[in-house]
Parts: C-alpha cells; sequence; structure tokens
C-alpha cells in the first residue's frame, strides 16, 4: 500500500527550554483520525496536562496540516490551530482557510506542538527542515497587516507565508484570534495563547510538495466534486456570487437573525447591511488556498467618517454580530468595525456579542457612563459601536472588563448581567437564533468548543429544506424535538471527518464524494468505504468528548443560555416562541442515547471499545 498526503514528521518546540525537536507521525493515528483535528486531538490527549491554565507556559499551541491541503483537492485550504481556549477552559480548534497548512507540509511537517513560554517577545521561522526562534520585540505592539509586512521584509522573502497575533493576542484578551494571511483562525483566543507565549508570530516557507497515493482515481475524484458539488449544484452558487454575507436572506425570512443581543429573530434594517450592500462595496473577490468558490469579498468604503476602510469582509456572522445583533444598520460603521478586529485581532463574533450584551446592560441601567467612560451604550449607536471595539482591543476602561469575554464579564460586573449573556460554555453563540431553529440550539450545546455553529448546521433541514447537509434525509417537524438528535449526531460525523480531512464547509456535503479525495490522497484503502469515513468522524467527535471530560465538562455544562428558554422572540414566524427547557431536555437525552454516553454525558467504554478505540481506554476514568 502506497501512502500520500502526508509529510509523515511533526515539529516539537519547547520555548522554554529553547529545545527544538522533529518526531515521526504517528501513522496509527493518521488512518483512525484522519489528520488536522482529529490527529491534533489524539497527540493532544498525549501531550497535555488536563489541569493546565489555558494562559500558561504548559499548555499547548499546536498547528496540524490536513491530508487534503496542499493538494488541488476542490476548497482544501482548511487547517486548524489546537488549544485549550482561555475563553472557556476546554477544547478548541479553530479553521482558517489561509496557506499556512498547505505551506507547512510543502516544509516538510504534518503538524507543530508549541510549548512553554519565549524569555523575550519572538517569532518561529520555518524553512523547509530549518527551524529557528527570531527576536520579535521590535515587532510587538504592531498590528497584523504591519506585522505580516515586516516579517516577510525581514527575511527577504515575500513568499513565505506568515501566521500572527495583533496587539489583542498580546494583551491576552481572551477571544484574541491568529491570521493567517488574512484569513482568522476566530474563535476561542488562541491568539491569547500564542501572546502569552511571547509569539508574535510563525513564518512557513516550503519548496516541496505533496504525493498522492492513486494519482488518476484523485484526479477523477476532484472532477467529480467540482463539478457536482461547486458547478452544477445550485446550493454551492450563493457562495460564488455572493458569499457567506448571502445568508443573511434565509436567515432572516426564517426569523433566526439574532437582533439587538439576541431580543429578537428579525431585524428591520436588514436590507442596509445584506449581500446586495456587500457587492456594492466590493472592488474584487477573493478565494482561500485550492478554492474554486472564492465566496470573499473585499470592501472599500468611500463615504463618512470610516472613508478609507478597505477590509475583507464583513462575512455573514459579522455582520450579524456586529451589525443586527448590535442594532447598527450602518454599513460603513460594521466595515470599519470589522476592520479593527481584523487589524487588532479580534474575533468577531465574540467582540459583536460582547458589544450587544454591554449595550443591553446600558439600556437596562445596569451599566452607566460613568462605567462606560461616556460612551452611550445603546442598540444603533454606530460611534459607540467603534469606539468601544477600540476599548476592548486597548484593554482601556470598561473595555478591560469585556476582553474576558461575556461569561467572565458577567462575573465580574455582577447585578445579575449573567442573565443577558448569550454563550454555551463560556463561548457566545454565533448567528442562528436557537428559539427559532431548536434543533441548533441542540447543536451549540453539544459542539465541541461551545456554542458553535461548525459542528453541525441542522437549521438547513430543520428550516431551509436543506435535506443534503451530511444526514440522511428525515422530515424534521420544527417546533418539536423529535428526531433532532440524530440529525445533530450524523452531521457531526460528516463535520469532524471533513474538517480532518481539510475539506471546507462550503464545498461537498456527500460523505462518499469526500471519503473519494480521502482515500485517493491518503492511499488507506479501509476509506473506500464510505461506512468507514463515518466512523472516522464519529470516532473523533468521541475523542474529543473524552479530552473535554478530562477538563471537567458533564451534563450540567451542556446546556442553553437562560433567555432561550425564557424570553420569547419579538417578530417574524418565531414570534413568541422559546425553546422550552424541557424540550431541550429530551433532545439531549436522546443525543447521549444515540451516542451511546452515560447521563453524565461521557462515553461509555463499551462505545470507545466498538470504535476501535482501545488505545485511550487509559485515559478513562470513569466505568
Amino acid at each position: 500500500m502506497k501512502l500520500g498526503g502526508y509529510a509523515g514528521k511533526i515539529l516539537i518546540i519547547d520555548l522554554s527550554k529553547e529545545k527544538i525537536l522533529t518526531q515521526s507521525l504517528n501513522m496509527a493515528y493518521a488512518k483512525a483520525y484522519i489528520g488536522g483535528k482529529g490527529v491534533g486531538a489524539r497527540y493532544m490527549l498525549d501531550y497535555i496536562d488536563p489541569k493546565v491554565d489555558p494562559l500558561s507556559p504548559n499548555n499547548l499551541f499546536m498547528i496540524w496540516s490536513c491530508p487534503a491541503n496542499g493538494t488541488i483537492a476542490p476548497s482544501s485550504g482548511k487547517y486548524p490551530v489546537i488549544t485549550k481556549s482561555p475563553l472557556t477552559g476546554i477544547w478548541l480548534d479553530s479553521h482558517s482557510g489561509g496557506p499556512i497548512g498547505a505551506e507547512l507540509k510543502y516544509a516538510g511537517f504534518d503538524g507543530v506542538i508549541i510549548t512553554g513560554k519565549a524569555k523575550e517577545p519572538s517569532y518561529i521561522y520555518i524553512d523547509d527542515g530549518y527551524v529557528d526562534i527570531k527576536k520579535a520585540k521590535h515587532l510587538w505592539g504592531k498590528r497584523i497587516s504591519d506585522t505580516r509586512k515586516a516579517v516577510k521584509e525581514e527575511l527577504g522573502d515575500p513568499l513565505v507565508k506568515v501566521m500572527c497575533i495583533g496587539p489583542s493576542g498580546e494583551k491576552l484578551i481572551r477571544f484574541a484570534n491568529v491570521d493567517s494571511e488574512g484569513r482568522q483562525h476566530g474563535r476561542g483566543g488562541a491568539g491569547a495563547v500564542l501572546g502569552s507565549k511571547n509569539i508574535k508570530a510563525i513564518a512557513v516557507r516550503g519548496t516541496g510538495s505533496v504525493e498522492v497515493a492513486y494519482p488518476e482515481e484523485f484526479m477523477k475524484a476532484c472532477e467529480e466534486m467540482n463539478k457536482l458539488d461547486i458547478f452544477e449544484n445550485p446550493e454551492a452558487q450563493f457562495g460564488i456570487k455572493w458569499g457567506s454575507i448571502a445568508l443573511m436572506w434565509p436567515i432572516q425570512e426564517v426569523g433566526a437573525l439574532p437582533t439587538r443581543n439576541y431580543t429578537d429573530g428579525r431585524f428591520e434594517h436588514v436590507a442596509s447591511i445584506d449581500a446586495n450592500v456587500v457587492l456594492k462595496h466590493s472592488i474584487k473577490r477573493g478565494a482561500c488556498f485550492s478554492c474554486p468558490i472564492g465566496c470573499h469579498n473585499y470592501v472599500l468604503i468611500d463615504y463618512g467618517p470610516w472613508a478609507g476602510t478597505l477590509v475583507e469582509g464583513p462575512e455573514y456572522e459579522t455582520a450579524d454580530l456586529i451589525g443586527a445583533n448590535t442594532g447598527t444598520s450602518r454599513f460603513d460603521a460594521i466595515a470599519k468595525a470589522n476592520e479593527l478586529c481584523d487589524e487588532y485581532g479580534l474575533d468577531t463574533i465574540t467582540t459583536g456579542s460582547v458589544v450587544a450584551w454591554s449595550m443591553e446592560l446600558f439600556e437596562r441601567g445596569l451599566l452607566t457612563l460613568e462605567d462606560t467612560g461616556g460612551l452611550e451604550l445603546k442598540f444603533g449607536n454606530a460611534e459607540a459601536l467603534v469606539s468601544l471595539i477600540e476599548k476592548i482591543a486597548n484593554r482601556e476602561g470598561i473595555g478591560d472588563i469585556l476582553a474576558e469575554g461575556t461569561r467572565i464579564a458577567s462575573q465580574k460586573i455582577g447585578k445579575n448581567s449573567e442573565r443577558y449573556a448569550v454563550h454555551v460554555k463560556g463561548l457566545e453563540l454565533p448567528a442562528y437564533e436557537p428559539r427559532a431553529s431548536p434543533a441548533m440550539g441542540l447543536s451549540y450545546a453539544m459542539a465541541d468548543r461551545g456554542g458553535c455553529h461548525l459542528r453541525s448546521w441542522p437549521i438547513g433541514p430543520e428550516c431551509l429544506n436543506a435535506y443534503w447537509l451530511g444526514a440522511k434525509p428525515i422530515k424534521l417537524d420544527r417546533w418539536t424535538p423529535e428526531n433532532k438528535a440524530i440529525v445533530v449526531v450524523q452531521q457531526e460525523h460528516q463535520y469532524a471527518a471533513k474538517f480532518a480531512l481539510g475539506i471546507c464547509d462550503f464545498c461537498c456535503w456527500d460523505n462518499q464524494r469526500l471519503t473519494n479525495i480521502l482515500w485517493t490522497v491518503t492511499g488507506f484503502d479501509e476509506y473506500r468505504d464510505v461506512r468507514n469515513f463515518e466512523l472516522a468522524g464519529e470516532r473523533i467527535v468521541n475523542l474529543i468528548r473524552l479530552i473535554n471530560v478530562r477538563f471537567g465538562i458533564s451534563s450540567k455544562d451542556d446546556k442553553l443560555p437562560v433567555r432561550v428558554y425564557n424570553d420569547p422572540l419579538k417578530t417574524g414566524p418565531a414570534a413568541n416562541k422559546v425553546l422550552r427547557e424541557e424540550d431541550f431536555e429530551v433532545m439531549k437525552r436522546d443525543y447521549y442515547n444515540i451516542r451511546g454516553w452515560d447521563s453524565e454525558g461521557r462515553p461509555a467504554l463499551e462505545k470507545l471499545k466498538e470504535l476501535g478505540m482501545d488505545d485511550v481506554l487509559r485515559y478513562v476514568e470513569w466505568g
């Protein structure tokens, strides 16, 4: 059997001891968990102390390539950084479509494991087999684009690929992101982990290539995916024509568009911030590595107080969370806020949610002008939105508290402010209202990194008649709990295996075509059978749940914000709806039963053995 898709080596960097080691990739891990988040999770289980403080030197920061990275497989640029999140205290994988995953493999490595803390601000340089830790005191304090430019100039190589943090990562803001050549590892605070390690950037240059095991069959699989999943697929055209911002229309229509800190599911000014507005201001389009869809818009604002703002985006999540969810209808303000987040290095989803939450607190009298430093934090105040993001990015005044995220900030502010905080396990919810899509509520509660829409997307079959999204077509009654769990479970398996392979969530929802890419790249003939692809996804889900249980997660944490159970939506098809807690508990119980987890949400030993995961049993501390 000829193997392909893997470089066969990993890089281990101990910053405290100033040691750099290489190690052979564990191919048993690769076969069982594919790559990316799957293989990264298996290494995390081996390497991490479950009690580690996320911002301490002993936390891990890992970069993992995926088997399809660096090939011509359609939309195969996705790769993760992995760590223990400083925002949630649990597992975090955060993906980007930037070129580092491919470049790392071209340089001869499947993964990089970083531990310890550098004695002074530094950056890591990987040039094929050469690895160096360079001084970066002169880079500390620089924004993202300036950092990227400076590193390339210093190395004298415009082709080097740069991953870096902005000032927010240096200041340990718990939702600081990591930039990868203009694409972000956004969620969960990975940027703060790099900042805590005194690492400003990681520069990678590779001159190698990626071999695939079965070239002819691989080319056929790529052609089939391009044809059936992209160019002849009506569902893919929204990404090609508009980008993710096009999702705003159907989500608004079904009443699931988070508005004014999740108090409503429709925004009356949606036409001021939708895809038509984005295209009006778009000056060019762009794409991630090896992607024929090209969903990026580059927007230029040529009017008003923020004229000259140039930003990639806003994506759908950003336009809603920074726009509708803060009541902001001024597109120029949303674009400026997006630009600030990208340059300082902030997750736009959490930033928008934190701002919206603080605006509700202000309107309820729980924050005053004295608290906010004179900012009138009312919904729709565009100037206050932009100013508050600056304060958060610089940990200035009220921004220092908000930089902790809504969960920790609510504990500091008190005054029952947690009642209005919208997060799961500390990760603020994205742009799909769970009272309008109950299955999405279950998805958020069970997602491995907290409130996340990239573990399953059951709003598709539940509300949008999209029955092709990774689960067998099951008719769902929108307002009852029946069959919601099985759809979430099946979608989770696809998403886990698909992301481990390195394929973007915007491309291909057919498991057979995905596994055709997998076996032709890797040479693992077991994956000719689509059932083994689905089993790999199930193994990854259970592996990460095992990690999270070791981090302290249990059934009591698999819950939704109080608002979802108690505060009815106001307008649209979901008006007067809540997600009743008893209905949620039915879905959760069904989910545990399907998964083979006990009542505490722990994978049963029998389930792990059934999945062929005997090698992890030594980490199981329950019967």
